[in-house]
């Protein structure tokens, strides 16, 4: 376990210093906490009792490193602090007498756990909800995901939204609170009508479209193309001052004013309701939708149509809540424009929510969408995953959210959070393209990484089915990726590697699919032997003797805060972190505690260890929403 990501952070008691926490670490943080309050009253400040665990053997599991900082505050002797703590912390239950010769250097206090305590806490963690205690306060969070347009394929972006929302809507669940997932679609206003004008030259009324969607983006593209021909060469030439290309220019923006006001046509009648608008706006919709679920199947996410929560289901509520923020002095007129002022949230640049020429923008359907979602889905929080590069907008958003009271419910503020994420890189540090320059598609990506763990997986599936190496190469392709995306720092950019992905040793997700399929051979092996596992189990007591039996115990009792540290920051590579070192630890206990050869009662302690990693994994991966397998 030693040089892990998780073990390598200071660890704090993530889920509350309570005395029904299940890891060490909070209950350490606990005892010690009011020992250093009864040792030192007068301590000014918030009081960090610093628990860390120890790196080296011989000075126990952990240490409270408190006392130097207090000393510097209170101008006292470190280890005159350190002895004062020592003679107030009760710890009689759970660790080795801590003593005067528990002071170690300028005043680490080391403390070894009783083997006896932490196998007693290891077994309270055996219940169903793995001891993830229900929530004190259940809340209903919302959480905003995924974000495609109409019209357009699901790009190598996306891939990060719908990740990282997934996972932090299933830790939620997880936790106890009730999760909504909100996938907000681009399908409305004057792009998406471009579309229909496209759609509807391509057929006739009464004529049903086949066309997929690869071919609307292409549609989408001319009609991009045709409504802005000649604009930017017109201004070129006239910096120029060449009357010839002027000419040229005029004439192509002539045209392309034209092809703008067909349109723009298009959009009244999709706003007016006219049935062909409709029926082509529809089927846009509907082709753009099963494209969209499909890609989010294949990603092992609980996105469902359910989820579908278009800009088109606010369009009508977009004139009366202007209305009634312009009524109430909240918008103000801004150089013809309509906009909200934030400056009292630290945002000099104002939310604009009209333009001059009377459109609306994203930012009028994101305050209808919040309103919504707080007073009529009742969410206590609403989570964005989106974008760094939208965190201007989201602030500004948000706070006029909050100044209009949409993002208030019976006199309570529902939290708003922008869980941003940076961008994909490819190997030249700019972000992810093709060879060409074109922009990755999702499915394209999702292919290519199960066609290069068939590669992988057919070299360590020996005696398998084909079908089985197909299933295997589909779960570890898509695991890596995922994992790839989750276990890096939500807000940094990363570099794709396939290579450094598909990896089965290291930080990655076939390593881990690998961890839990060696858990499920104990169990087959074990019926494969004659050995009744379940009746091994059954009554055991679990017991703590060896190192490696102590470290795989202290990461399964992290489980629970690990999922609150996550909800809490909104990370999951937190649970990233978390499944791995788990698994490395497991990796040492397998290597040097033989679970099969053993003889009872040490056969039923180690597989009940053995059972609970393989929950807490299995567990731990599909709050992840990674694929797995039974063989590998």
């Amino acid at each position: 376990m030693a040089g892990s990501p998780f073990e390598r952070s200071r660890l704090r008691p993530m889920t509350g210093p309570t005395e029904s926490s299940f890891d060490p670490v909070a209950i350490l943080a606990l005892r010690f906490g009011a020992a250093i309050r009864a040792a030192v009253p007068d301590a000014p400040g918030e009081i960090d009792p610093m628990i860390t665990p120890s790196r080296q053997q011989q000075f126990g599991d952990f240490q409270c490193n408190a006392a130097m900082g207090l000393a510097k505050r209170i101008g006292a002797k470190p280890r005159d602090i350190a002895q004062k703590i020592v003679e107030k912390v009760d710890l009689a239950d759970i660790a080795e007498p801590v003593t005067e010769a528990s002071i170690a250097g300028p005043g680490f206090i080391n403390v070894t756990l009783k083997p006896d305590a932490l196998a007693a806490l290891v077994g309270k963690l055996d219940t169903p909800a793995l001891g993830v205690a229900p929530p004190t306060n259940p809340e209903t969070v919302v959480v905003d995901l995924c974000g495609v347009n109409l019209a357009k394929q699901m790009h190598v972006g996306h891939l990060r939204s719908t990740a990282i929302g997934d996972t932090l809507a299933r830790v939620f669940a997880r936790l106890g609170h009730t999760v909504i997932r909100q996938n907000h679609v681009g399908d409305w206003g004057l792009q998406i009508a471009m579309v229909v004008w496209k759609l509807a030259q391509q057929t006739t009324p009464g004529q049903a479209p086949t066309l997929d969607l690869e071919t609307i983006e292409k549609l989408y593209r001319e009609a991009q193309k045709e409504t802005s021909a000649g604009r930017t060469g017109l201004k070129i030439a006239r910096a120029r001052q060449h009357a010839k290309l002027i000419a040229e220019f005029e004439a192509e923006v002539v045209d392309a004013d034209a092809a703008l006001d067909e349109a723009k046509a298009w959009l009244v009648k999709l706003q007016s309701g006219d049935a062909r608008a409709a029926e082509l706006w529809k089927y846009v919709a509907d082709v753009t939708k099963a494209a969209c679920l499909e890609n989010c199947r294949r990603l092992r996410t609980a996105i469902t149509e359910e989820s579908w929560a278009g800009e088109s289901s606010y369009r009508h509520d977009l004139v009366p809540l202007v209305d009634d923020l312009v009524s109430r002095g909240v918008a103000e007129e801004s150089d013809g424009a309509l906009v909200i002022r934030v400056e009292e949230h630290g945002i000099k640049e104002p939310c604009m929510i009209r333009k001059r020429d009377g459109g609306y923008l994203y930012a009028t359907t994101d305050l209808a969408a919040i309103r919504h979602r707080i007073q009529m889905l009742g969410a206590d929080r609403a989570v964005y995953c989106v974008d760094a590069r939208q965190s201007l907008h989201f602030k500004q958003v948000f706070a006029a959210a909050e100044k209009a009271g949409y993002a208030s419910r019976n006199g309570e503020v529902a939290k708003l959070e922008h869980a941003a994420f940076g961008t994909i890189l490819g190997e030249d540090g700019a972000p992810f393209k093709t060879r060409s320059g074109e922009t990755v598609r999702l499915t394209d990506l999702l292919d290519e990484a199960i066609e290069r763990a068939s590669a992988v997986v057919a070299d360590k599936s020996e005696g398998l089915s084909k079908d089985d190496v197909n299933a295997i190469a589909e779960a570890v392709g898509i695991a890596a990726i995922k994992y790839a995306d989750l276990s890096s720092e939500r807000i940094k950019d990363y570099v794709f590697d396939f290579d450094r992905m598909l990896a089965f040793e290291g930080n990655t997700g076939p390593y881990l699919l690998y961890a839990l399929v060696r858990l499920k051979n104990i169990f087959r092996t074990a019926s494969e032997r004659g050995v009744d596992a379940e009746a091994a189990m059954d009554g055991a007591e679990i017991t703590i003797a060896e190192p490696e039996e102590k470290q795989l115990a202290l990461a399964l009792l992290r489980y629970p805060g690990a999922l609150a540290a996550t909800a809490e920051a909104l990370e999951p590579y937190k649970l990233c972190a978390y499944a791995y070192d788990l698994a490395t630890a497991f990796s040492s206990f397998y290597k040097n505690c033989p679970v099969l050869k053993a003889e009872q009662p040490t056969l039923g302690s180690r597989l009940r260890l053995c059972h609970l990693t393989q929950r807490v994994l299995a567990d731990a991966l599909d709050a992840l929403g990674l694929p797995t397998v039974e063989r590998m």
